[in-house]
């Protein structure tokens, strides 16, 4: 037994010995994707099928849009941003209501997140994959009123027409806020309240810091795409318009 013993620790022993390594030469080469690469007619042929599928339902019109729509067209607020962010509200607090027994107070979005205007005409599916083409979903965070006041100052320094809805501000000519109302209220730094947002700018997205560390946050499981393209399919026409919710007295 001890000579197996020896015999065994003398192989790890000159297994553990040092080796000399040196580096090999790397080579690359950047091989561009482009038309001269031959398609593979078997891969094609599988795939149509799926591929004409998904092109019928995107292209399949939902709605009409009785005007163009794009995300730069008011400085505070614009009639895309109401929108986006009304459909949120709409789709989002009957599943958020029937989960907590709240009300969404606010919603929430940001204006770099809407990624294309809706033209006059036809609206797909298509559609609200252009304007929202990214996987991020609903989230409500139920946040103090003293945060709710940082929200306003964050809003006031942007100067920017991010979505909102539940909440009416007004600012003066150095964009000061000299009013603001959820649901009409007057907004209590004692009170919580819920606002609607997505799961990015939830988490700092953006430089939205007062979203962090909420008093409680709730997933919806819900992408805001699927909001939007769920509103799409219930709606025959589409009303969209600037409104007072923030703007400018000077």
């Amino acid at each position: 037994m001890i000579k197996k013993y020896f015999f065994f620790l003398l192989i790890g022993l000159s297994a553990c010995k040092n080796e000399n390594y040196s580096t090999s030469e790397i080579s690359a080469e950047r091989i561009p994707i482009n038309a001269t690469i031959k398609a593979d007619t078997a891969i094609q042929n599988f795939i149509k099928p799926y591929a004409d599928y998904l092109n019928k339902t995107l292209d399949s019109v939902v709605a009409y849009n009785p005007q163009n729509l794009d995300k730069n067209d008011g400085e505070l607020n614009t009639a895309l941003g109401n929108l986006f962010a009304d459909i949120v509200m709409e789709q989002a607090n009957p599943i958020f209501k029937s989960r907590t027994g709240n009300d969404i107070d606010i919603v929430l979005l940001n204006h770099g997140g809407i990624r294309s205007a809706i033209g006059k005409g036809p609206v797909t599916a298509r559609t609200a994959y252009s304007i929202m083409p990214f996987e991020n979903e609903v989230v409500v965070a139920e946040i103090t009123g003293e945060k709710i006041m940082e929200m306003l100052s964050y809003l006031s320094n942007n100067r920017t027409a991010h979505p909102l809805s539940g909440i009416n501000i007004q600012v003066d000519k150095n964009y000061n806020v000299t009013s603001a109302t959820i649901g009409g209220e007057e907004i209590d730094p004692k009170e919580t309240y819920f606002v609607a947002t997505s799961d990015y700018l939830q988490q700092g997205g953006d430089n939205m810091n007062f979203f962090n560390a909420p008093v409680n946050l709730y997933r919806v499981d819900y992408k805001i795409r699927n909001a939007i393209i769920d509103y799409f399919h219930k709606t025959d026409t589409i009303e969209a318009a600037r409104d007072d919710r923030y703007i400018q007295i000077k």
